[in-house]
């Protein structure tokens, strides 16, 4: 079978793993395909995902690795058991790839934490309020990518509702009053933000300007909960696309920067007192 031309996130991520345990265990690619009886090449090619790995092979290599983490290797076997085609495929070709890897990272993710300060989390996103947002990037986009990138996110949206996964969104008060799309879409906008915040599977956070310091990042923030604590993602949204963070050391940086946003977050109800007033003043 060819090389694979374009690695999914969750293929990408599995290699990563694998390379990470091949690294813990101080071995070479020549070692350790010595210990799979397999060429070097074919080591290469499954930590950079070039290549697709079964359960199988995955426990030997875990195994020539001297992996103890057992819950890990198993998480992974699980990720590979997996075959199933996502609906964002259907967008593939149509809108930029990191559209679907953003709803390949929630879909795969046991739970999610967000941090906005520009925008409504796209999640949480009204038809008009997000076509607004996409409206008015600069050069404009075509009016049918315009469309699909819209439908794209409710699309997102829908998903995460039919499986009523647990969201944390702590929001910047900032994003409460940027009017994208004006006044009667961000009042829409706040209004369907406030019923959002009433699922039991939701919560809705608001950091309001008068706290003593800005406790969150400079950037928006998804932190993504994967099926163990090592599986966990940190995506960074930019202007030039989105990035994403796996290592230990990151991990617990943005984790502690969670942290102290949610210390300075309004609780629930606060917050939907806060996004209520501001739907009153606008």
């Amino acid at each position: 079978m060819p090389p694979r031309l374009n690695p999914t996130l969750r293929q990408r991520r599995i290699g990563t793993e694998l390379r990470k345990m091949r690294e813990a265990a101080g071995l070479t690619t020549a070692d350790l395909s010595r210990a799979l009886g397999i060429d070097r090449t074919q080591v290469s090619q499954m930590e950079s995902a070039k290549v697709g790995v079964s359960p199988e092979r995955l426990r030997s290599f875990a195994a020539a690795c001297k992996c103890m983490n057992l819950p890990l290797v198993e998480a992974l076997a699980s990720m590979l058991q997996d075959r199933s085609k996502g609906w964002w495929e259907e967008y593939r070709g149509t809108i930029p790839d990191g559209f679907l890897e953003t709803a390949e990272l929630e879909k795969g993710s046991r739970e999610l934490m967000i941090w906005v300060l520009t925008h409504i989390p796209g999640l949480c996103q009204t038809m008009s309020y997000a076509s607004s947002v996409f409206g008015r990037l600069v050069p404009p986009i075509p009016r049918h990518e315009l469309e699909a990138r819209t439908a794209f996110r409710m699309q997102r949206k829908a998903d995460l509702r039919r499986d009523q996964k647990q969201l944390t969104a702590f929001v910047y008060e900032s994003a409460l009053w940027t009017r994208f799309g004006g006044t009667h879409i961000l009042k829409d906008q706040l209004v369907s933000l406030l019923e959002d915040s009433e699922q039991p599977w939701m919560a809705i956070r608001v950091v309001p300007f008068d706290v003593e310091t800005f406790p969150g990042a400079v950037e928006n923030l998804t932190y993504a909960f994967g099926l163990v604590s090592e599986l966990d993602t940190v995506e960074l949204e930019s202007s030039r696309g989105s990035i994403y963070f796996d290592a230990v050391s990151e991990l617990t940086s943005y984790r502690s920067i969670f942290d102290r946003t949610e210390a300075s977050a309004l609780s629930e109800t606060d917050s939907r007192d806060l996004i209520h007033k501001i739907a009153r003043d606008l």
